[in-house]
């Protein structure tokens, strides 16, 4: 498939009624950027306690990628240390503020990786250039996630795998209903929307998935995607 083939799964009015229809609030790109200027050291120092409660759905997806691994919305660097010693690794974050902090999280982990700062939904690189696309607790801030989720699909070769952990609405009653209260301030505060179906979203990108696991009480689904894998590619 050639790339503006591709670029048609992403773009156009459809791809608009898809991405609405996936989420409630959209931010710009902009907005996005703004607000994880002002978390970013934050979210850095609070890693430990993602490993604590998310690390072991990070090692389960990303333990095992191999090759040229693209991270998208690597963010300050949360997956790099569940990923291969071998691997070579591409992050890429609409935030320089992240990126900083991902900079520092290569050099006190000892890992070689080329940082870029990138819109997830207009992916600078070539059809095919990825062995494995990774990307975590990410489609919730994207303001056109299906978008985002094709250009990962676009730029993972056919032979290759996207691996993807996200976060959602609750299966336990309780929680779910708190996340439904909080939702707007939740979003107003951190451009999250933590009530969104990850299996829907990755189902209106058209993405053919593997395999799929849910935890932390229906809050957490974990995805490993076959690339599209048409004869045209």
């Amino acid at each position: 498939m050639t790339s503006s083939e591709k670029s048609k799964q992403t773009k156009g009015p459809h791809n608009r009624i898809e991405s609405d229809a996936a989420s409630t609030h959209s931010m710009s790109v902009s907005d996005i950027k703004d607000a994880y200027a002002e978390y970013a050291d934050s979210m850095h120092r609070l890693e430990w306690l993602d490993r604590v409660v998310i690390g072991r759905y990070r090692q389960a997806r990303f333990g095992d990628v191999e090759g040229r691994v693209l991270d998208v919305a690597c963010g300050t660097g949360t997956n790099f240390r569940y990923l291969p010693n071998t691997v070579d690794l591409v992050g890429i974050d609409v935030s320089p503020e992240m990126l900083a902090n991902a900079e520092e999280q290569l050099t006190e982990l000892e890992i070689d990786g080329d940082l870029r700062e990138m819109d997830a939904q207009e992916l600078e690189f070539a059809d095919d250039s990825f062995d494995a696309v990774i990307s975590a607790l990410s489609t919730c801030t994207f303001p056109d996630p299906i978008a985002a989720l094709r250009e990962m699909d676009r730029v993972c070769k056919p032979e290759g795998t996207i691996r993807l952990v996200e976060h959602g609405r609750s299966d336990v009653g309780p929680i779910a209903k708190y996340q439904k209260w909080r939702a707007d301030a939740h979003y107003a505060r951190n451009g999250c929307r933590w009530t969104q179906e990850p299996r829907e979203v990755v189902s209106e990108a058209g993405l053919e998935v593997r395999e799929t696991s849910t935890g932390l009480f229906g809050t957490i689904s974990t995805f490993e995607i076959l690339p599209n894998q048409s004869e045209e590619r």
